[in-house]
């Protein structure tokens, strides 16, 4: 699979200086956490879920969550288990296991999946791995065993994505050594880790709060100070990091504003304000603000909750071509080079030792994402994206 391959190859020429390269579930777990995207969560109980699967595909998501966990009722459980075991079987029968996303299920409890597991039988190659709830250092290992146990039952890679959403990760007095002690536990399984997922809903609902549209995740001061120190503890450049994914945003229907639109004319000015005007009435001009605010804080990719969210999450995760010069030059000096550079756009300064870092994880997204071509920008790659 690859971003964008639901474009045609003439489509993605003339977008892609460097076209986004293929991936797939065996890929390094570090490219895999930059590869996910727009991670599009759906109740694993949805009656057509493969149907859902394979559309939700060819329009250009490449990676799910079947959910069994706060997206459906307690009571519902069984059925949507249930559920899951069919809809994997007629995708298996089906074929084509490569046009499908990266698809992770997320428990509720360590049994389910082994259970799981075993109930899927052979179309359990379909399965990437499993996204593990309200992960903490006391709840963390017996998922993470399960995890280990099942890729021994089924004889190929399980991956397993952590949830940081539980209280005693917000409070203040418990907050710095419950981080600690989830990252100590992670680290005995990196090798399966491709991404740390924040719950933002569920930090949000500690304290009774709901961000409107008009307001990123980092308008709420409690949660910009939480997502700050999980970056802090499992975002660092020394090669101990792991890739962390943004919030959920979790509107899309039309509301009533308080506030004037966050999104500005001129990217769009005299070819898509047709599509500034449909953004910014279905909230979008939020998510985009939020999308650009995760970037600038350490995180990458997003929970998603709607199929309209994904083409910008990806649209604004291709490296510009401004980006790719900048980061070329970096690491063409090389680490024991140093000094300063001016920026090819002559508008920057590029440090070498400083910015190594961010060149490295640029030329990362660069890879899975792509490289816009000298005058393609975010309105051209979201109105492909859209179609």
């Amino acid at each position: 699979m690859r971003h964008y391959g639901h474009l045609t190859p003439a489509q993605r020429r003339a977008l892609f200086h460097q076209e986004p390269a293929e991936f797939g579930p065996a890929s390094p777990v570090r490219t895999l956490g930059i590869a996910l995207g727009a991670t599009l969560y759906s109740p694993a109980t949805r009656p057509r879920l493969a149907a859902d699967i394979r559309k939700q595909a060819a329009s250009g998501v490449v990676s799910m969550v079947l959910c069994l966990e706060d997206s459906i009722g307690d009571t519902e459980v069984p059925a949507a288990e249930e559920n899951l075991v069919h809809q994997f079987a007629e995708l298996a029968r089906e074929g084509a296991d490569d046009s499908l996303p990266l698809l992770f299920i997320r428990v509720r409890t360590p049994d389910q999946i082994t259970r799981l597991t075993g109930r899927l039988g052979e179309a359990g190659r379909l399965l990437a791995g499993y996204v593990l709830p309200k992960f903490t250092a006391a709840s963390g290992p017996a998922f993470l065993e399960a995890v280990t146990g099942a890729e021994v039952m089924s004889g190929r890679r399980l991956l397993a994505m952590p949830v940081l959403e539980s209280p005693e990760l917000l409070h203040l007095e418990t907050r710095a050594a419950g981080l600690a002690a989830a990252a100590r536990v992670v680290e005995k399984y990196r090798d399966r880790i491709p991404a740390i997922r924040l719950g933002v809903t569920d930090f949000c609902s500690a304290y009774g709060l709901r961000r409107a549209p008009d307001m990123s995740a980092y308008d709420v001061q409690l949660v910009a100070s939480v997502i700050a120190d999980v970056v802090n503890v499992f975002g660092r450049a020394d090669g101990s990091g792991y890739a962390v994914t943004g919030p959920v945003w979790e509107y899309f229907p039309v509301t009533e504003r308080m506030f004037k639109p966050q999104l500005r004319n001129s990217p769009f000015s005299g070819r898509a304000e047709e599509l500034r005007a449909r953004l910014i009435e279905h909230d979008m001009d939020g998510l985009l603000r939020e999308i650009e605010l995760d970037r600038a804080n350490g995180l990458s990719g997003k929970t998603c909750i709607h199929p309209s969210h994904v083409a910008p999450v990806h649209a604004l995760s291709v490296v510009t071509q401004e980006e790719f010069s900048d980061a070329a030059d970096i690491l063409r000096t090389g680490p024991e080079g140093g000094g300063v550079l001016r920026s090819a756009y002559t508008n920057k300064m590029n440090e070498v030792k400083p910015h190594r870092a961010w060149a490295e994880r640029t030329m990362l997204r660069a890879e899975v994402f792509g490289v816009a071509l000298d005058g393609v920008d975010f309105v051209d790659l979201l109105t492909a994206g859209i179609g």
